[in-house]
């Protein structure tokens, strides 16, 4: 066999072994998009195969804060991740902005002959650029984030490698765009589309959660751990249905909802609201005894009493409620004993005037008014 027909089959067998590569590449990136719907698992299993095919020394893929526009890393390889943490990129800034901010991929096999880039580069030695493939991720008119590759050995690399990155980055759109659709419908499936606060539901999955936390089971007993204690406050608003003959049920709804957002406002992030039902409302105060339950109850209390409703549509309603509060474990060491003992104070707040705050207490249950509230909506 000559010497021109061994080199040519070499030839054919590199560019078989490229193509079969590839082949694999693609088939596991697949298979990952249809076992798995969890972003930061899918997100990994895509860039890893990228990682092994192109060899980048240090690699990122950046995600569009849908609020802001902004790019922040979302993962990354090769760069100091304490850097990158708080970094946020706008549309337009350093070459994963400029990608984001037009939407057309950057490829320079070879910095030191692109004139624009290398001033770039040397702007920034920190980076040691000598090559850069940088594509957005889009999904029909929207970038979703950008892939950037720093110093990939691309002049080394066929000219179809550039396609396969690009159906890589399709491949990353298509799981963002499935992880913000099931995100969105596990969204809805918790939240009260009235209020917008999480639904009666998701309270008994987050109080079990909160329970759990605290519960040790070994093979012989369940045993409390010490940690912080938490609190379940119930709310019922007092004579709503007054609100709902005089005004109508929009403006009835309407004032759930605002009355959410001060819940929402009040309990921070620290804590968790939700919509119970009807006019009533339930929360859960994390971290705090009934001490410490008590007095944030009571601000609560004074601070629903005190706001003015519906203003911004010429109404200016006030309304007062009764509620309710047991702590974890003394009131309660299971989840429907808990949330009896809340329910319960809350009903003999209403049934001991309204416009007040009853505490669960073994020894001595007795009504905590605020005074001084007007009772009127």
């Amino acid at each position: 066999m000559s010497d021109q027909r061994k080199g040519d089959r070499r030839q054919l067998a590199s560019i078989d072994s490229r193509q079969m590569d590839s082949l694999r590449v693609f088939h596991e990136v697949a298979r990952a998009l249809t076992s798995n719907l969890k972003l930061d698992s899918l997100l990994r299993s895509i860039m890893a195969k990228m990682e092994e095919f192109f060899g980048p020394e240090h690699w990122s893929l950046l995600m569009v804060d849908e609020e802001t526009g902004e790019l922040y890393y979302a993962l990354s390889t090769g760069l100091d991740d304490s850097m990158l943490s708080d970094l946020r990129l706008k549309p337009g800034e350093g070459i994963a902005g400029y990608v984001a901010a037009t939407g057309n991929p950057l490829v320079v096999a070879d910095i030191s002959a692109d004139p624009d880039w290398s001033r770039y580069a040397k702007a920034h030695p920190e980076l040691n650029l000598r090559s850069i493939a940088c594509l957005p991720i889009r999904h029909g008119d929207r970038t979703l984030g950008v892939l950037q590759l720093n110093n990939s050995k691309l002049d080394l690399l066929p000219e179809s490698s550039i396609a396969f990155l690009r159906v890589l980055c399709d491949y990353a759109a298509i799981a963002l765009e499935n992880a913000r659709r099931v995100k969105l419908i596990h969204h809805l499936s918790i939240t009260d589309d009235c209020t917008g606060l999480y639904n009666a539901r998701h309270l008994y999955t987050l109080l079990e959660q909160e329970i759990t936390d605290h519960v040790s089971k070994s093979a012989f007993r369940v045993v409390t751990i010490m940690k912080p204690h938490f609190s379940l406050l119930f709310l019922d608003l007092d004579y709503f249905k007054r609100v709902n003959d005089r005004h109508g049920h929009l403006v009835g709804s309407r004032l759930l909802a605002e009355v959410g957002n001060l819940l929402k406002r009040l309990l921070g992030p620290d804590h968790a609201a939700f919509r119970y039902g009807g006019d009533e409302f339930v929360a859960i105060l994390r971290g705090l005894d009934k001490p410490a339950a008590t007095e944030f109850s009571r601000r609560v209390l004074e601070q629903l009493s005190q706001t003015r409703f519906l203003t911004g549509e010429g109404l200016s309603l006030s309304i007062t409620a009764s509620l309710g509060l047991a702590t974890f474990p003394q009131d309660g060491n299971t989840l429907h004993e808990l949330i009896r003992s809340a329910d319960t104070m809350m009903y003999m707040a209403k049934d001991n005037g309204r416009n007040q705050l009853m505490i669960a207490d073994s020894t001595a249950p007795g009504p905590h008014p605020s005074p001084g509230i007007s009772r009127h909506v």
